[in-house]
């Protein structure tokens, strides 16, 4: 379903990307943001599941400034790993590297995105930062209660898990003191509860997230 792609930032820089195409007419593009683990086959198959949902999918590598083809698993040397690229990461070269995979979902028609740990906050901050989204969906983004103070550009859905040990409830209860109007969904689970090849993975929460991240595009996209 899906293939390799390369992405040209506007300062000209290119990074590769994930691409997954819908069987028929899109309708609409999805950005989603990777972990700290690269665009690992777990990324790949969540870009894979919003196509088969009917939606033209964008998954930039943005560790590719750094290294190509980062892809880690989330244990050991590569948990290691991982930590060490998301503390190198510019930032401000990352919302640059989102913005291009926005323009190239667009084709599709209006552009959501959905970013996980990492990529949650830069979900997040893409709501308030980067042109050209229509809705935005953010899991468990550790350090949006410390830029809680962005004013968001496009509606805005996010997710917790209530027993993450990553993100206090204090910093949650923060965000929503800073946006009262965007829905807060928690769960009883743990940080990346989400991704099934984590210990955390607790696939009720998954799912229930899942469909309310359907129906929040749904609305927003069409």
């Amino acid at each position: 379903m899906g293939e390799q792609i390369t992405l040209t930032a506007s300062d000209g820089v290119k990074i590769g990307a994930y691409k997954a195409v819908p069987s028929g007419t899109p309708r609409g593009g999805i950005v989603v943001v990777q972990e700290i683990f690269g665009v690992n086959p777990h990324i790949r198959k969540v870009a894979d599941g919003y196509a088969a949902e009917g939606y033209l999918v964008v998954a930039p590598a943005l560790f590719d400034r750094m290294e190509p083809d980062v892809e880690l698993g989330y244990t050991g040397e590569d948990y290691n790993k991982a930590i060490n690229f998301m503390n190198k990461i510019d930032k401000e070269k990352a919302l640059l590297d989102i913005a291009a995979a926005v323009a190239a979902a667009s084709s599709a028609g209006k552009v959501g995105i959905v970013g996980y740990c990492f990529g949650g906050l830069m979900s997040f901050t893409a709501a308030a930062r980067v042109p050209g989204l229509a809705a935005a969906v953010a899991y468990y983004g550790g350090g949006i209660a410390q830029v809680a103070d962005l004013q968001l550009k496009v509606p805005l859905l996010l997710h917790f898990g209530e027993r993450d040990n990553l993100i206090p409830p204090a910093d949650v209860a923060k965000i929503h003191a800073a946006h009262p109007n965007v829905p807060i969904y928690t769960y009883p689970a743990g940080h990346g509860f989400n991704c099934d090849a984590r210990s955390s993975y607790d696939k009720p929460s998954a799912d229930l997230a899942l469909s309310r991240s359907l129906a929040f595009f749904s609305e927003h996209l069409r």
